[in-house]
């Protein structure tokens, strides 16, 4: 029995996009706080030089919560930012300053 449903985004940040990075979540607007079946979220930073991938730990009552996160206004307005740095690098030919691995659990235990 599952007791929540959390997913777990893993970005990988060049060493350059680190700083702009952290500053878009520290200067989020919030709006997935206000999304039905959302418990809680945790960005958590690297502490070693040798990791450069943060994890996005988002906790939600079930996966459908999530899914109408995902598919939300709010979710591609909280986006924007970060995906216009991706699109800006791409039409400069470059790669791109983070990538994203996206992976979702059920909760066993608290």
């Amino acid at each position: 029995m599952s007791l929540g449903f959390a997913a777990v985004n893993y970005i990988t940040c060049k060493e350059d996009y680190k700083e702009r990075f952290e500053e878009l979540f520290t200067s989020r607007k919030g709006a997935i706080d206000k999304m039905p079946g959302f418990r809680n979220m945790h960005v958590l930073k690297p502490q070693t030089d040798d990791n450069s991938t943060y994890l996005i730990v988002s906790y939600w009552d079930d996966e459908s919560n999530f899914k109408e996160w995902t598919q939300s206004e709010a979710f591609i307005e909280g986006h924007k930012r970060g995906f216009e740095d991706i699109t800006k690098a791409r039409e400069q030919g470059i790669e791109p300053p983070m990538t994203s691995d996206f992976k979702t659990y059920a909760i066993l235990t608290n």
